[in-house]
């Protein structure tokens, strides 16, 4: 049995953690005796989340450049140098086969350092609009793996492989029922069910969206599984009720899956793709404070195939109620969304994305 050695790096949100641990227990599924080294930067959530995981991580003090002017980026340079002197040191010591990267501040300084010595890199982007860090790196990596089409105008035609992001392994063999989902969550299986999810921090503007129309929820006789997120649970937890079930976080996603018959999300790359699995009706409010306003572009690409519903955060006070009550009373529509969303699926990805970094093994050993 080959033992390799594989550095994953990436980070900042959940959207760039999930994804590399997926790759991480596939590369283990298949190479029982590698190594595997992580590297985040240091006081974002992959320096909880990886260890818990059951993966080793070391932290680089690297932070983006601001996008407004701020004294913070005073220091961008300074943290970029001491960044890659550590990631030159990660990178000698621990000596990979192959670096992944998927993306985030800190995966800039190890795939540069690996790519320079001829270590063969391999990105993952997982949104429809190219982050930063990726694009910087697209002429230093042997492949790219992406999500959606067009991406030719972020990165050379033939490094692009369309694989389609990494979900949780339990969402691609989902098969609890309604019943026992409901049963879970403490919920009515027969009443019409609704799952708000605005990302594992929260979403400030949904939170205040379903806290105002509770009671216009409570007309419409529905329960809802309420992901309030960590940063706001404090906030709405007085809102929890028979009907109404506010979480801080959800750990058993595939039972909320399960309970839910319509689903309220952000429109981040990882929940896009776990949707398209899931094949439930979704109304996509995508967050317009992200980086080149990405969670737009993700969410139109399901909304212009009649796969989702789209609204945006400034309409939401004139369109939501009518939108929605919309939805809920047309179970042709539900079937429709729920359908063409799960023609969207690319359940494989994990698979796909791994068959690429074997690839790269195999050139380096020839």
């Amino acid at each position: 049995m080959d033992s390799y050695k594989f550095i994953l790096s990436g980070g900042g949100t959940g959207g760039h953690i999930y994804p590399a641990i997926a790759i991480a227990n596939e590369l283990k599924k298949r190479y029982p005796d590698a190594q595997f080294l992580f590297v985040g930067a240091e006081d974002r959530m992959e320096m909880e989340k990886v260890p818990l995981a059951g993966y080793k991580i070391v932290g680089l003090k690297i932070a983006g450049l601001q996008r407004r002017l701020t004294v913070k980026n005073l220091s961008f340079p300074f943290k970029l140098i001491q960044s890659l002197r550590k990631a030159a040191k990660i990178v000698s010591e621990f000596n990979p086969d192959v670096v992944i990267g998927t993306g985030g501040f800190a995966s800039g300084p190890v795939l540069r350092v690996a790519s320079n010595r001829g270590i063969p890199c391999l990105l993952q982007e997982q949104n429809s609009y190219a982050g930063i860090t990726n694009k910087l790196l697209k002429h230093k990596v042997a492949k790219i793996c992406v999500a959606y089409d067009g991406m030719e105008s972020f990165f050379p035609k033939d490094k692009i492989v369309k694989t389609g992001n990494p979900v949780r392994d339990n969402l691609t063999r989902m098969n609890s029922s309604k019943r026992e989902a409901s049963k879970f969550y403490e919920l009515n299986e027969r009443i019409p069910t609704v799952l708000v999810l605005g990302g594992s921090l929260g979403a400030r503007r949904i939170n205040e969206l379903i806290a105002s129309k509770l009671n216009f929820f409570k007309k419409l006789g529905i329960q809802l599984i309420w992901q309030s997120g960590k940063l706001y649970y404090e906030k709405y937890k007085n809102n929890h009720s028979e009907a109404v079930k506010v979480k801080g976080f959800v750990n058993r996603m595939d039972l909320a899956y399960g309970a839910a018959d319509i689903i309220i999300s952000r429109a981040g790359a990882g929940s896009v793709s776990e949707l398209s699995i899931v094949g439930k009706p979704t109304i996509f409010i995508p967050s317009p404070n992200v980086a080149e306003d990405h969670q737009t572009k993700n969410a139109k690409a399901l909304a212009n195939e009649n796969a989702a519903i789209l609204i945006h955060e400034k309409n939401l006070d004139t369109e939501f109620e009518r939108v929605f009550e919309a939805l809920l009373v047309s179970t042709s529509k539900q079937k429709e969304l729920g359908t063409n969303i799960k023609k969207m699926a690319l359940p494989a990805a994990t698979e796909h994305i791994v068959d690429e970094i074997e690839k790269l093994l195999n050139v380096a050993k020839s």
